[in-house]
């Protein structure tokens, strides 16, 4: 899927090609979070000397490491605003500003649980194409998919023939003028 596009149409000839683009998805975030995962505890472990008797320090630190390797429970849920959710945030034309070590803590933080809640969406997805699979909808069907910040939401089936029949139908015009000569 397109990097840095939050909405777009794609087309699959096979839900096989639709599920292994999901997979390679799954495998790039999973990648990118354990990447960030990384990045954190280097961060806690670093800021622990400084930090370590902090509230918000210790309230990330659990969470990290409560977090770490598990994915959210499948259904909805309410986020819960983090009991170490700093108040060093300046709001400024839109963005929120942070120049202090929790804020970078917090974001790194976000970033996981995000890419985490995308994974858990892509699996899910995945789950429903392996299944369409099983159901053999044919080799002649077009699969028309609506991605959502990178998660196929809607799909449209089209079967191949009705794509072949409106590229045999085109509309061709040939047009002549006659040049006059005015004297």
């Amino acid at each position: 899927m397109l990097e840095n596009l939050s909405t777009e149409i794609r087309s699959f000839y096979s839900l096989r090609n639709l599920r292994e683009s999901i997979e390679e998805e799954i495998a790039h975030y999973k990648a990118v979070a354990d990447e960030y995962s990384q990045w954190l505890g280097s961060f806690l472990r670093d800021m622990e000397a400084t930090h370590g008797d902090e509230e918000w320090f210790k309230s990330l630190s659990t969470f990290q490491k409560s977090q770490k390797g598990k994915i959210k429970k499948e259904g909805k849920k309410e986020k819960k605003k983090k009991e170490g959710t700093s108040t060093e945030w300046i709001s400024y034309k839109g963005i929120m500003l942070s120049a202090s070590e929790q804020g970078e803590a917090e974001i790194l933080f976000d970033a996981i649980e995000e890419i985490n809640g995308k994974i858990e969406q892509l699996n899910k997805v995945k789950s429903s194409i392996e299944n369409l699979e099983k159901s053999t909808l044919g080799k002649d069907i077009i699969y028309i998919t609506y991605v959502n910040n990178g998660v196929p939401e809607k799909i449209v089936l089209r079967h191949k023939r009705d794509k072949e029949f409106t590229e045999k139908f085109n509309f061709s015009a040939d047009f002549s003028m006659l040049k006059e000569v005015y004297t």
